[in-house]
């Protein structure tokens, strides 16, 4: 039976100083003044809109990303959070994410953020490499990157993670290693290891760097998770490495099928409803613009997810993740009976990419490795 699990809340920034020619979110450069506090009363509408279709469970987490969130001033954060915590309640451990960038005015802001109740901090390195910087569109350099872990340290943040790209255009091994390592030299409680991919609709799809062969980034991948090991951090997801006691508790709510409000321009939200069975997706309109003039409806659309799509949904989440999957959690996530996955888990068994015990899905290093082959057997027939 379909259980009402955790809720988050994720809120969309959708502008940017310089648009990334890698990057497929919904980010708009910003050509003209920023409308800070017309975007927060904005953001304030919609939750308000959307409050009548939460249940009872307080937010665990609260992840503001972009975009650029940190292009707005802690005033207007304080002031946002201020007026969610008036509507919502807050776990007593509730995580507050703000993703920022590097740039020498966003970490003047980090004492800032850090008083108005953010107290986890997602710092968009990328590379450490000037050159590699350069080639990603970024407006940083390598010393501001580290400067800026530094400054989030000095402004009283514990919980800080690194974004970092590899399989970078040129990368060489010693050169992806090299960004892993000086990473870990500012210490960290949380390393997101992404790699590159060319996404459609992006500047690079248009014109695409060469990238490495698969093999080499294969061999830096495995290369990479063994350092991180040996420096205490351990690979919880796909792209995800962190300290004990430090994984993103957003994230993780998404991989284990939470719940989850988004509220901003082309937010995404998935909510549960325990008493009739059911489980909706929504998004928000794109379009900054658009966004900001339809303050009586910005919802873009909404449907229900289907029973037979229910058992891809789960699963396209959940093995992404680098622990035991409970059985007991996908029927509570679901409303499924564990048994409507007999038949792929029997075919992934033997193509050796998991394994299943009697309480839990295993995933084997095989599976990690093929994750986009795993998923693919348990789309609807």
């Amino acid at each position: 039976m379909l259980k009402t699990p955790p809720l988050s809340l994720y809120i969309h920034f959708p502008w940017c100083i310089r648009k990334c020619p890698y990057c497929d979110f919904n980010s708009h450069t910003l050509r003209a003044e920023l409308p800070e506090m017309a975007y927060i009363d904005a953001l304030i509408e919609d939750l308000d809109q959307q409050l009548p279709k939460v249940q009872d469970p307080p937010l665990v987490s609260i992840f503001m990303g972009g975009g650029t969130p940190s292009l707005f001033s802690p005033s207007a954060i304080n002031y946002l959070l201020d007026a969610i915590r008036k509507r919502l309640d807050f776990s007593t451990d509730i995580e507050i994410t703000l993703e920022a960038n590097p740039g020498t005015v966003e970490y003047q802001r980090f004492a800032g953020y850090c008083a108005a109740g953010v107290n986890r901090l997602s710092i968009g390195i990328q590379s450490f490499q000037d050159h590699q910087l350069k080639a990603l569109g970024r407006i940083h350099n390598g010393n501001e990157a580290s400067n800026a872990v530094m400054a989030a340290k000095a402004a009283g943040f514990s919980n800080i993670n690194l974004d970092l790209m590899h399989g970078l255009p040129g990368q060489s091994l010693k050169e992806g290693l090299g960004d892993l390592s000086r990473a870990l030299e500012l210490d960290p409680s949380h390393i997101s290891w992404y790699q590159l991919t060319i996404e459609p609709n992006t500047e690079f799809a248009v014109r695409p760097p060469t990238l490495p062969i698969d093999d080499a980034i294969w061999e830096l991948q495995v290369q990479a998770k063994t350092h991180l090991t040996k420096n205490a951090y351990k690979q919880y997801e796909i792209s995800a490495y962190s300290r004990e006691s430090y994984i993103c508790k957003h994230n993780q709510n998404y991989w284990e099928f939470g719940d989850y409000l988004g509220i901003g321009a082309g937010a995404h939200s998935k909510l549960s409803d325990a008493e009739n069975q059911t489980i909706t997706r929504a998004w928000k309109h794109k379009n900054p613009k658009d966004y900001l003039g339809r303050k009586n409806n910005f919802l873009a659309e909404e449907k229900l997810i289907a029973q037979e799509e229910l058992a891809f949904e789960f699963m396209l989440n959940a093995l992404r993740l680098h622990y035991p999957i409970s059985i007991a959690l996908f029927e509570q996530r679901t409303g499924l009976s564990f048994s409507t996955l007999t038949g792929p888990l029997f075919e992934a068994e033997k193509l050796e990419l998991l394994k299943v015990t009697k309480t839990d899905i295993l995933l084997s290093d095989r599976g990690k490795r093929f994750y986009n082959d795993l998923v693919t057997l348990f789309l609807p027939r």
